[in-house]
Order: C-alpha cells, then sequence, then structure tokens
C-alpha cells in the first residue's frame, strides 16, 4: 500500500474518532484529529503516540517503537525512540480496536500539547508617532 491509498486506509480505520488529516513530512505522515497530531505514518506502517503507560500496553501486545537511526549530521549513527509505537496487528483489519487505541494515543498527544509551555508571538510592537511641535 503506498501513498495516498495508506493515507485513506488510516482515515477509515481511525474515522470512528472523527475527521481525521494526513500531513506529509519528511519521509512519512503524521495523522491528526481535531489539529493534534496522535499517530506516525512510516513506510506504511502506523504507531500511535504513547506515554509509558501507552508503550506498556502496546509491549504487551507485541509492538515496539518507532526508531530513528539517522545516517549523517552530529547524532549519526544514534538509535532514537520518538515516542511512537506500532499499532498492535489485531487492530490493523478491526476499526473498534484501531479507535480504542488511538483514542488512547489521541488522549496522550493531548495531554503532551496541553504540557508544552506556549511561545510569546513575536509582532512587532509599532512605535508611537511623535508628533512635530
Amino acid at each position: 500500500m503506498r501513498g495516498d491509498s495508506f493515507h485513506d486506509f488510516v482515515r477509515e480505520l481511525f474515522a470512528g474518532l472523527g475527521t481525521i488529516t494526513i500531513r506529509r513530512m519528511f519521509g512519512g505522515a503524521g495523522g491528526y484529529c481535531e489539529g493534534v497530531m496522535f499517530l506516525l505514518l512510516a513506510d506504511d506502517i502506523i504507531y500511535l503516540k504513547a506515554d509509558a503507560a501507552l508503550q506498556v500496553a502496546l509491549r504487551a501486545e507485541g509492538s515496539g517503537p518507532f526508531v530513528w537511526a539517522p545516517t549523517s549530521g552530529p547524532r549519526a549513527g544514534e538509535k532514537v525512540e520518538m515516542g511512537y509505537w506500532r499499532l498492535p496487528d489485531s487492530a490493523l483489519d478491526d476499526p473498534e480496536l484501531a479507535t480504542e487505541w488511538g483514542g488512547k494515543a489521541l488522549a496522550v498527544a493531548r495531554a503532551a500539547a496541553l504540557a508544552k509551555p506556549k511561545t510569546k508571538s513575536k509582532a512587532k510592537k509599532k512605535k508611537p508617532k511623535r508628533s512635530l511641535p
């Protein structure tokens, strides 16, 4: 499954959560619900945003983490877990189960988004006009 057909499959699989949008990024894509990224799609594999508790549950289902292994740059040769874990195989053909896992991942992603400090806008302040005498 490549490209749009895989993306269509993902949207349909998680439709129980609401409207799922897919945005391409780097070599893969992100899956969003209500503007929150909770899925990572790479090499036709679905990964869920996971905190420590969800990682334990996913590991019990035989899942593993998405690992980024850069081949160049300052991190070349490192293996970096990115906080996303593979959707269990049992959920790939079961939209109810996929929605259950997806709901947990969406809750993790929402909590992470709320925990991030808000950045201040760097809007330029207008200088007051000087009046001439």
